[in-house]
């Protein structure tokens, strides 16, 4: 399936979760056996064009499209992950949200210092949830070139300020407004 194709699975829900926001759904993409393997597939070629040597992806949505390219490249997947969630010691990074804080770990002896890892998300909006994941995967001893996304929403600059950090930074499809 094209891009286009894809992007037009992607469900738009108005005043969602406040009013005047359009939300971009993603599960009507993700339920479709076609398309999502499909968008899998464009993923994947993308992360094996730049040599990656590990997957890495945020919870929750990160995890399904970036274990699937894991799976398809066969590369390892590393599990970027909400505070308190690996049963092993973990390294973690705080990082302000829109309205507060949060935290991201991992653990650290997934990473083997040095080796190429993409980043994999399901949409980048402001970017601090990437930003956040790039600087923890680097801590780690990761190199982090490249963070793919299917959904990019241009008007909130989250890739600009990813770019900014560094990383380079491939949506398959933009939707502009919130």
């Amino acid at each position: 399936m094209t891009v286009d194709e894809l992007k037009a699975l992607v469900r738009a829900v108005p005043d969602f979760p406040a009013p005047g926001i359009l939300f971009r759904d993603i599960t009507t993409l993700i339920s479709h056996g076609e398309g999502f393997a499909a968008c899998v597939t464009h993923l994947a070629n993308r992360a094996k064009a730049a040599d990656a040597q590990a997957i890495a992806g945020m919870e929750a949505r990160g995890f399904i499209f970036g274990a699937a390219v894991a799976a398809q490249l066969g590369l390892g997947f590393v599990p970027v992950r909400k505070p308190g969630k690996l049963p092993v010691a973990t390294i973690g990074v705080d990082y302000a949200l829109e309205y507060g804080r949060d935290r991201l770990e991992i653990d650290p002896g997934a990473i083997r210092p040095g080796s190429r890892v993409v980043i994999i998300d399901d949409l980048i909006a402001t970017g601090g949830t990437a930003l956040a994941a790039a600087e923890l995967l680097r801590t780690a001893g990761a190199r982090i070139d490249l963070a793919l996304f299917v959904i990019d929403l241009p008007d909130l600059f989250g890739a600009e300020r990813l770019r900014g950090a560094g990383v380079t930074v491939e949506a398959l499809m933009e939707f502009s407004g919130h």
